[in-house]
C-alpha cells in the first residue's frame, strides 16, 4: 500500500477537535469552566436518568433527577459530561433511551445532533463518571457556534492549511485522491470486512469524534506539533503550557467508570490500575509499570475504531503513528508496534 494512502481515522479525529477547542480557549473565546449551555442553550437543565425499582410493577424503571451541576467544556474534553456512546459499555435503561433517539447518525448535522441530545437523559451526574462518549462531537458544534463557520471549514482553514496537512479532513475529493483510500481488511475469522464510512463526499454530520480521514504523514505532523509544544515549522497553534495542560491527567481520584469499558478498552482504559489517566483529548500514562504496553510516564495517545493509533512520548522525544484498517487485530498491532519501537531504543 502506498505510503500516502488515506485512512479513516475515526476516534483519532478527537485530537483535531480538542486542538480546535483549546485554540479557542487561548483566544479567550471560551473557558474550560464554562457550562456547555453557554454556547448550546438546548443542553441547559438536562436531567440525569437514575435506575429505580418499581415495587408495584416489579421491574426497573428510569427516574429523572436534576443534575447537581451543568456539564462544562472540561467535562466534554475529558469524557466526564454524563453523555455516552450508547453502543459502548454495558447496556442500560439510559443507553436504551439514547439508542431510540440516536444522536449518533451520519444523516444529521451537528446542530440536529445536539437537539436530539437535549431530549435524552444524562447517564451520570456531570464530573462523576468517565464514560467514552459523544462529548467530542458536542465540542465540534461549540466550535461552529463560537467561530461562526462550519466545523470542517474551521479544521481546514485554522489547522490543516497552516500545518500543511494536505490529506486531512472530513472527506476525500477527486478521483486521484479517492484512489488512495485504504479500504478495511477482511476479518479472517468471518471472511467479511468491517463497515466503514463512505468518505468520497462531504458528510452531513461533521463528526469531530470519529468522522475524519488522514495519512500517516499528516498525522505524524500533527503529533509533532504537540511534541514541539504547540509549534511546527514556525507555525504556532498552541502555547507550551496549553499542551502541558492537555496532556496532564484531569481525572480526580474519586472518579467512577462506566461498566464494562475496562474490558473493551484494555490497555487504553484510563484507570490508575493500568497506569493511565485521561487529559483533554488524550489517554495519558501516569505511572510506570502496571500497563502491559511499554512506554514512558507522560506519554499520551489515542486510537481509532479500525486500528489507527498514535502516541507521543516526550521523554524519548518520539512520535509514532500506525495506520491500518482492521478491527479484529487492532489491539495486537498496536501492542506489537509499541514493543518494536521501544526495543529499538538502546541509548
Amino acid at each position: 500500500m502506498a505510503k500516502d494512502s488515506i485512512f479513516r481515522i475515526y476516534s483519532m479525529s478527537k485530537v483535531f477537535t480538542s486542538l480546535a477547542t483549546m485554540m479557542l480557549m487561548e483566544e479567550g473565546k471560551l473557558l474550560l469552566t464554562d457550562p456547555v449551555s453557554k454556547f448550546l442553550p438546548e443542553l441547559k437543565d438536562m436531567k440525569v436518568g437514575v435506575k429505580k425499582i418499581n415495587e408495584y410493577a416489579d421491574k426497573e424503571e428510569l427516574v429523572l433527577v436534576p443534575a447537581n451541576r451543568e456539564m462544562t467544556i472540561q467535562d466534554l474534553l475529558r469524557h466526564t459530561s454524563g453523555l455516552t456512546y450508547w453502543f459502548f459499555g454495558k447496556p442500560s435503561l439510559n443507553k436504551t433511551k439514547w439508542k431510540e433517539i440516536n444522536p449518533f447518525g451520519y444523516d444529521q448535522t451537528l446542530e440536529e445532533m445536539v437537539t436530539k441530545m437535549s431530549k435524552v437523559p444524562l447517564c451520570y451526574q456531570p464530573g462523576t463518571t468517565w464514560d467514552y462518549s459523544q462529548s467530542t462531537d458536542v465540542l465540534g458544534r461549540i466550535v461552529e457556534v463560537i467561530s461562526g463557520v462550519s466545523f470542517d471549514t474551521f479544521i481546514a482553514e485554522r489547522i490543516a492549511k497552516p500545518l500543511k496537512l494536505t490529506d486531512s479532513g472530513f472527506w476525500v475529493e477527486g478521483a486521484d485522491r479517492q484512489a488512495r483510500i485504504a479500504e478495511p481488511q477482511v476479518n479472517p475469522a468471518t471472511g467479511k470486512k468491517p463497515s466503514a464510512l463512505d468518505v468520497t463526499k462531504r458528510p452531513n454530520w461533521l463528526s469531530g469524534g470519529g468522522g475524519m480521514v488522514s495519512t500517516a504523514q499528516d498525522y505524524a505532523r500533527l503529533c509533532q506539533l504537540f511534541l514541539n509544544g504547540g509549534i511546527l515549522d514556525g507555525v504556532r497553534l498552541l502555547s507550551p503550557k496549553t499542551v502541558e495542560l492537555m496532556t496532564s491527567n484531569h481525572l480526580p481520584a474519586t472518579i467512577k467508570y462506566a461498566p464494562k469499558l475496562e474490558m473493551q478498552l484494555g490497555p487504553s482504559f484510563p484507570s490508575p490500575e493500568v497506569g493511565n489517566g485521561f487529559g483533554l483529548g488524550f489517554l495519558v500514562r501516569i505511572a510506570p509499570g502496571l500497563n502491559p504496553q511499554p512506554g514512558s510516564v507522560g506519554d499520551y495517545c489515542w486510537a481509532g475504531y479500525l486500528g489507527t493509533y498514535f502516541w507521543v512520548d516526550p521523554e524519548e522525544e518520539l512520535v509514532a503513528v500506525i495506520m491500518i484498517q482492521t478491527r479484529a487485530q487492532r489491539v495486537y498491532y498496536r501492542t506489537f508496534m509499541r514493543d518494536m519501537v521501544y526495543q529499538a531504543i538502546i541509548d
